[in-house]
């Protein structure tokens, strides 16, 4: 058993846990960027679906966090988070194995793959609430932006290696079969964190009131001085990524005729970048402040997309989207682990779970709500145009937060 570090609760988590920790976030990452290959060319290219449809089926997975998310973040704090951890994953291979399944037996639809993804993003709503409030018992909060660089890092060699061989795979075996690798690594995940040592303290036998505990949440995240200009330029954030996102698999799939080989390599681009950017992650918020940090990358988001609006139709167009889907990565990769540091420093341990789920809650539903958006705006104004409403909604998030008290934040969160 390797070394204890101690977490800012006071307990001791020895230091291979957060080494299986690491290890199954980057593996469930690794099958989810398969997947992210290999879904929209199930969607776009097999089921044909209309823009409005995948519209759809990008929001469905993010649709439970409108109804769950609130009471998710509850639970979390009220129960053991590992548990939860462990048992989501489950849920979520579970809920992936019926694509292939479906798939085989010939009888596949856009409304199964949407109920499909509706349970996938019921088990996601815990696990992710789980995930963001364990990791501070599991180091010091001093490292907190040290240890989310490291899963960024993860995350981005997984999504590096993942796209490239899953295009590859989706020509080989189909799109519905590829999917299958990302439910078994949600199982790994599961097995992995399982056999994580953390003390958890169990929850006090006392009379609790679950709307209190909602309202104690959303009161920390919106009253805070910093936090809550940081929670809403997120959302904001995700309303424009959750419709650049659909956009992206209509033009690059269909308007720029990329195959599925060069789709998962246009997302590997990303992976890489985002490894670069999370390798200088914890350097940048220490030079400059995490705050400082997010504000630049969130400026990053705009140019990106402006570049993918003005991509032409020929080789020089898909130069360019390439070269703004890696200026994506890039920004991402040095943002996320400063936020996420952020956050995690100044919430406290017993408000973790609510804080971390109201805003995810909100951030995924604003994720499905872009989507949609997305999908009918496509249908009535094309692909183009939709990019530039796309843009305008970066630059609202880029300038919440520019103006916002984030700027005066020093080298420490």
């Amino acid at each position: 058993m390797g070394t204890s570090l101690m977490d800012g609760a006071g307990a001791a988590a020895p230091r291979s846990s957060f080494r299986r920790f690491l290890t199954a976030a980057a593996i469930s990452s690794a099958g989810s960027a398969v997947t992210a290959v290999a879904m929209p060319v199930l969607v776009v290219q097999l089921l044909g679906a209309t823009p409005l449809e995948v519209g759809v089926v990008n929001a469905a997975q993010f649709m439970p966090y409108a109804v769950l998310g609130l009471f998710a973040g509850v639970y979390v704090d009220r129960w053991r988070r590992k548990p939860i951890l462990v048992w989501a994953s489950v849920g979520r291979a579970l809920a992936l194995s019926a694509v292939p399944i479906l798939w085989l037996l010939g009888i596949l639809q856009i409304w199964m793959l949407v109920v499909v993804l509706l349970c996938f993003g019921a088990f996601s709503v815990f696990g992710y609430a789980a995930t963001q409030s364990l990791l501070p018992r599991l180091v010091p909060r001093a490292r907190l932006v040290s240890a989310n660089a490291r899963l960024d890092q993860a995350d981005a060699a997984a999504t590096t290696l993942g796209p490239a061989v899953g295009g590859g795979l989706v020509g080989l075996l189909g799109a519905p079969v590829v999917i299958a690798v990302d439910a078994v690594s949600y199982i790994v995940d599961a097995v992995l964190n399982a056999g994580i040592e953390v003390d958890e303290p169990r929850a006090e036998a006392r009379a609790r009131n679950l709307r209190s505990e909602i309202r104690d949440g959303l009161q920390f995240t919106y009253r805070h001085r910093t936090l809550r200009p940081l929670a809403v330029s997120t959302h904001v954030w995700f309303l424009a990524n959750g419709a650049a996102l659909t956009v992206l698999s209509i033009l690059a799939l269909r308007s720029l005729g990329f195959s599925a080989y060069a789709f998962g390599l246009l997302l590997t681009v990303t992976g890489v970048t985002s490894l670069l950017g999370a390798s200088i992650a914890h350097l940048a918020g220490s030079r400059i402040g995490s705050g400082r940090v997010v504000i630049l990358a969130r400026v990053a988001y705009p140019i990106t997309w402006l570049l993918v609006a003005l991509a032409p139709a020929t080789g020089v167009g898909h130069g360019l989207l390439f070269a703004a889907l890696g200026l994506q990565g890039l920004a991402a990769g040095v943002e996320n682990s400063n936020e996420m540091g952020y956050w995690q420093s100044l919430t406290p341990d017993a408000l973790l779970g609510r804080v971390n789920a109201t805003r995810r809650s909100i951030n995924r539903t604003m994720t499905a709500a872009g989507a949609l958006v997305a999908g009918l705006s496509i249908g009535l104004i094309g692909d183009r145009a939709t990019l530039v409403g796309v843009v305008i909604v970066f630059t609202v998030a880029a300038s919440i937060t520019a103006l916002s008290p984030l700027r005066e934040t020093d080298g420490n969160c």
